[in-house]
């Protein structure tokens, strides 16, 4: 029992402390900044919808107002088998030349609207996007910098959970949010980001392969073939775009599980990510797939505390109850945001487990909106 809580523990610092430092340490050792400059290429931009009439006119307003020059801003819209209002405003919007609306009559999933995409987009770059966040206004030409840099395959924005004339948000998701991206930060300064802020990140068309049909993460899937092809994955915080904080318990929930089990499918689909094929190996063994370990590893430090005897073995026992007992709190003060950042941890951590369920047992998770 010894060794499963020494192993365990050893597995959870790791993936929360021992990766954050081995960044670090490799930032300071092989620090590749990225040669930025103010070039405009022609770009497209890409999203694939279903069923959001409430959202796509704010949308594509946002999209149509960005700070770039307008002859080289194409902007690719899929609608994917909606049935509400969703088309009937594209096909408003159809009539401005910078607006290519593709109406497919079945629902056959993103990534495969994805592919209809891109065989409208004109742009040398693809920028991709979804029908929720808003862009801030010069966030495309800060994005498009880092193309400057022949290096760079695909480029990153950040995602700001919060309202943008209040600030981004520190509470549960908000503040792991943060956390995720000061990793994506340093996994950048040295090499290149495992995957990509789905809501808004860019590549070189020519990079960008086929998505696999029901492929749940074309945010990971296309920048880890774009690495594959000897380009670098960037992340840069200039460049952002807004969402919500809290869509809600039970809506972020399915949404962290489906990004979860999409890992697990990523790894069926490309097996070569596994394997020294892959140049970024270690970075994706520890920010992907230990991730999805540390359930496991918890419930092994738990039962090892419960069987084990001795001093450290009671310690770690109380401290883990006093945890989850804290998860289980609200209320407001110092002690709350403790609660929230525990309740927080145990969230995402049964999301990995329900996502290793969903992975033996074949359970899909398809997307939907």
């Amino acid at each position: 029992m010894r060794w499963l809580f020494w192993l365990s523990a050893g597995m959870v610092v790791y993936t929360y402390v021992g990766y954050f430092v081995f960044l670090r340490v490799k930032a300071l050792v092989r620090h590749r900044p990225v040669k930025r400059d103010g070039v405009t290429p022609a770009v497209s931009v890409v999203l694939v919808v279903r069923n959001e009439e409430k959202s796509i006119a704010e949308k594509l307003q946002n999209l149509l107002e960005v700070d770039y020059p307008a002859e080289k801003c194409q902007i690719v819209i899929v609608s994917d088998g909606s049935t509400d209002g969703t088309e009937a405003i594209l096909r408003g919007y159809a009539q401005n030349p910078r607006v290519c609306a593709v109406m497919n009559a079945l629902s056959s999933g993103k990534a495969a609207g994805l592919n209809d995409a891109m065989g409208f987009a004109e742009g040398e770059v693809v920028v991709f996007t979804d029908a929720r966040q808003k862009i801030e206004r010069g966030a495309v030409r800060l994005l498009m910098e880092n193309f400057a840099d022949p290096e760079v395959g695909c480029a990153s924005g950040e995602l700001m959970l919060g309202d943008p004339d209040r600030g981004e948000s520190s509470k549960g998701t908000g503040l792991y949010w943060r956390i995720e991206k000061k990793i994506r930060e340093l996994e950048s300064e040295s090499g290149s980001v495992i995957g990509a802020t789905g809501a808004f990140y860019a590549a070189r068309k020519e990079l960008v392969p086929a998505v696999p049909a029901g492929t749940l993460l074309d945010d990971v899937f296309i920048p880890m073939n774009v690495v594959r092809q000897g380009a670098r994955v960037i992340f840069d915080g200039r460049a952002r775009a807004w969402d919500l904080a809290d869509l809600g318990t039970d809506r972020e929930f399915s949404r962290k599980v489906r990004t979860l089990t999409g890992n697990y499918q990523l790894m069926q689909m490309a097996p070569w990510i596994l394997s020294w094929r892959n140049p970024v190996l270690l970075e994706f063994v520890s920010h992907k797939l230990l991730r999805l370990m540390v359930p496991f590893a918890l419930a092994g430090i738990l039962l090892a505390s419960i069987v084990l005897k001795g001093p450290i073995y009671r310690i770690a026992l109380i401290l883990q109850l006093v945890f989850y007992g804290l998860s289980a709190l609200g209320g407001r003060g110092p002690l709350a945001r403790v609660a929230d950042a525990a309740r927080t941890f145990v969230f995402l951590n049964a999301a990995a487990a329900v996502a290793f369920v969903n992975f033996v047992t074949g359970r899909k998770a398809a997307w939907v909106r």
